[in-house]
């Protein structure tokens, strides 16, 4: 069981639902929590506020050695920050799966590298927001479920590198989180979606998201599934993945209706 009285865990996109949610629990058990994010003004209360841009490495490397001036180092830290879209990727321009990528992977590596000596000196703990686009298809989210896929593909063999140390990781994929990411999903073209995603089960609140993540940190899990969502999809996947497929596009049977024709959006 690991305590974190006293540890320093560092949540980027620290300013969003889930990232203010575990900000809260992990403060709740005395650590000392750093907020990262884009613009700082939405960062919990008694939290250490750093500006960082994810995807860019500079950005990632001054807010890291401002943490190790403050506070000495890095225990814990939680590659929250992620970005969606929902569009078809015949409709799809480039520049919108480039940035998924660029968030959600390589933000997580960058901001890894940076707090990689910190880690492996405390022998400590990365925990990775995935979800179940990670290991399994999903309609209409091609760049973020490739996103999420390379996470999966990274951090598993970075788990192997690192075990020696006594660094664990800690993968994390929950099906449909109530945290306000919908205001951020990208369209075909760049600008922001404006509507709300269709759910499959139960929508999780951040909190008790947050709550969960925090008890498999606490017992040194690889793997969390929150919510029987995902544990259904990651065993219906795994044993029957037709049967998954099937039964995943019929419940998001209205995304896969595009605006345009492939051929219309070639044009």
């Amino acid at each position: 069981m690991r305590d974190f009285a006293g540890k320093v865990v560092v949540i980027t996109g620290a300013g969003g639902g889930l990232g203010r949610a575990l900000s809260r629990r992990f403060m709740k058990a005395r650590a000392h929590v750093v907020g990262l994010d884009l613009t700082v003004k939405n960062i919990e209360p008694g939290a250490l506020a750093l500006s960082c841009d994810v995807t860019d490495e500079a950005s990632c490397r001054a807010a890291l050695e401002k943490v190790r001036e403050a506070l000495g180092g890095v225990d814990v830290l939680v590659n929250n920050a992620g970005i969606s879209h929902r569009s078809l990727f015949g409709e799809t321009g480039s520049a919108v799966l480039r940035k998924v990528m660029d968030v959600n992977f390589w933000g997580s590596v960058n901001c890894t590298r940076e707090a990689l000596e910190s880690l492996t000196e405390r022998r400590g703990l990365i925990i990775v927001l995935s979800s179940v686009a990670g290991f399994s298809p999903l309609v209409a989210r091609t760049g973020y479920s490739a996103s999420k896929h390379a996470l999966h593909g990274f951090f598993e063999s970075l788990r192997c590198e690192l075990s020696a140390f006594g660094v664990q990781v800690l993968m994390v994929c929950p099906s449909f989180l109530d945290t306000g990411m919908d205001a951020r999903v990208l369209g075909a073209g760049g600008a922001p979606v404006g509507t709300k995603k269709p759910v499959t089960g139960r929508l999780l609140g951040p909190d008790e998201a947050a709550d969960g993540i925090f008890e498999a940190a606490r017992r040194g899990r690889r793997l969390l599934l929150p919510g029987m969502t995902a544990k259904l999809a990651w065993w219906v996947h795994r044993l029957v993945p037709a049967l998954f497929e099937k039964i995943m596009t019929s419940r998001l049977a209205a995304e896969l209706r595009p605006a345009r024709t492939p051929a219309e959006a070639a044009r």
